[in-house]
């Protein structure tokens, strides 16, 4: 094994592991500080790995290219694992432990981070109202507005479905994606056929590993839920955000609904 390099390690110049180090400025005394911090960081690279997979499998959907798409939905799986562990180091905290360094955070609030309202575009999750706190940061903005206006993971999926002739109705597939997705009766009725089917068929394992990025998708905001509810209970959330209120609201919806409904008709 070599050991001699003549600057620094390749492992140093292909992870940038210095620069991850070197990211951590705590603005409290607190030791636990250091602890929320990394793994707020954490959190913000799973992000971006998801957005890449789930954008990987949008393009390749749009190209019915479906085992393209289907290794990236498998992925993100695993790596929506990994995203709920995270919450691990921060799901026992007090209300006194969290208060050591609640101050330092100031206005800034997880609802702010750019990069989970793009992983929420793409599960459909969609308002032009979500755009409002990046007004202040003209790239950031033009990015989320573009991606408002592409259609989401799951409109790519119906789409797929309906040029492999599954019956989707035009309203579903000409609808304005730079809104929130709505259940409708019809889609329900295609995944209900689907299942129904051949349990071994494309469209019903495609179906599946979107249920299982639901399933992780719900129990993330589950996690976060209880998180923030053992911390600061029912108090305001930091930048003025609703807190456990705004939570428990997220965490009462279900991404893919008809994925859901569908299962009480086959």
């Amino acid at each position: 094994m070599k050991v001699d390099f003549p600057g620094t390690t390749p492992y140093e110049e292909y992870v940038r592991a210095s620069v991850l180090s070197r990211l951590q400025e705590p603005l409290s005394d607190d030791p636990g500080e250091m602890s929320f911090l990394v793994t707020t960081q954490v959190m913000e690279l799973w992000f971006t790995v998801l957005v890449h997979e789930w954008e990987t499998a949008a393009r390749a959907l749009r190209a019915d290219d479906l085992p393209v798409a289907m290794a990236a939905l498998r992925r993100s799986v695993y790596e929506l694992e990994s995203l709920n562990s995270s919450w691990k180091p921060l799901a026992h905290l007090t209300p006194t432990q969290f208060n050591a360094y609640r101050s330092a955070l100031g206005e800034a609030s997880g609802f702010q981070s750019a990069t989970y309202r793009r992983l929420e575009f793409l599960l459909g999750e969609k308002s032009p109202a979500m755009l409002v706190p990046y007004r202040g940061a003209p790239e950031t903005f033009a990015e989320l507005e573009k991606a408002l206006r592409e259609p989401s993971l799951y409109d790519e999926v119906l789409r797929h479905l309906a040029r492999r002739g599954h019956g989707m109705p035009a309203a579903v597939l000409d609808r304005d994606v730079s809104e929130r997705y709505a259940a409708d009766p019809a889609v329900e009725e295609v995944w209900q056929r689907v299942y129904a089917g051949d349990q071994n068929s494309e469209a019903c394992r495609l179906g599946e590993a979107l249920t299982e990025i639901a399933e992780l998708v719900w129990r993330w905001r589950n996690d976060h839920l209880v998180a923030t509810r053992r911390a600061m209970g029912a108090k305001v959330g930091t930048g003025g955000s609703p807190g456990v209120a705004w939570l428990e609201k997220r965490a009462a919806q279900h991404v893919f609904p008809e994925l859901w409904t569908a299962r009480s008709r086959v």
